[in-house]
């Protein structure tokens, strides 16, 4: 991945703690596109500061807490959801709010907990939004999910099989047979014709579009979407950006930005700890 050109190896002080703190020492990490951006400078002159130690997806083991500390204590496994304009989480040591940090339940490997927080969490909001229940009692609709093989799509798949939707998803012809593994119905190669014009072999139209490439664009997922139906967003381009103000009062065009719910990130966990959830 390009950011590994951009880091340098140094030696810093082990983080002190602020009161609702707990310290974790890194055993694991998982790099998103987001981290990639902010280190080559893509969000200056509003953040960060460089120099600066990216990465907000971490697990590890706490080996200290702040004094207003209630809930986790030293041992504990967690998985903690850093703030993407501190991050820190690729260095040895880490200081992380009592707030964003969950315990990792046995069973979840350290590889499975790292890629949760940022993918997960938006894949789960994405199919949220548009009304799933992940208890089997949700109703079969169709839905298309793009770039299903990269980190949010895999996930999106996933969940979207929880909750009984019938799923259509686009990726590489290299990875067709991946997302075909992780429970899609249908997979489409983006590159062939039928990939490109985003038609199934039943040909039926889509209740919803969940978009995880900032490539997708509203003027080829219109002609694929039923009366009422809706594109969900969760990595918008300005094209999409104006496309849903066009359609604030219909919502045709809805955009998904992450907000970290402990709720949900346990959720997931127990998702991957019961082998309904893998990366």
């Amino acid at each position: 991945m390009s950011i590994c050109l951009l880091l340098q190896y140094v030696e810093i002080p082990v983080p002190s703690l602020k009161k609702d703190e707990v310290l974790i020492k890194v055993e694991a990490v998982s790099l998103n596109p987001a981290d990639c951006n902010i280190q080559k400078g893509l969000l200056r002159p509003f953040i960060p500061k460089f120099p600066f130690i990216p990465v907000s997806d971490i697990t590890g083991e706490i080996v200290e807490v702040g004094s207003a500390v209630r809930e986790l204590k030293v041992g504990d496994k967690v998985v903690s959801k850093l703030a993407f304009w501190k991050a820190g989480g690729l260095a040895q040591y880490v200081a992380a709010s009592e707030s964003v940090t969950v315990i990792r339940p046995a069973g979840v490997s350290v590889a499975d907990a790292a890629g949760l927080p940022m993918a997960g969490l938006t894949a789960l909001q994405a199919l949220k939004a548009i009304g799933t229940k992940f208890d089997g009692t949700g109703s079969a609709t169709n839905i298309l999910i793009t770039a299903a093989s990269g980190g949010i799509g895999t996930y999106a798949v996933q969940l979207a099989k929880l909750g009984n939707h019938n799923v259509t998803a686009t990726c590489g012809a290299r990875n067709l047979e991946l997302v075909r593994n992780i429970g899609a119905d249908e997979v489409l190669d983006y590159k062939t014709p039928e990939g490109a014009a985003l038609k199934n072999s039943s040909e039926k139209k889509y209740d919803y579009i969940v978009n995880t490439t900032n490539g997708g664009k509203w003027s080829a997922f219109k002609p694929s979407l039923r009366s009422h139906g809706r594109v969900v967003d969760v990595a918008p381009n300005f094209g999409n950006y104006v496309a849903s103000i066009l359609t604030l009062f219909s919502k045709k065009v809805s955009t998904v930005m992450l907000l970290l719910g402990t709720e949900d990130l346990r959720f997931l966990l127990e998702l991957a700890k019961e082998g309904k959830l893998s990366k």
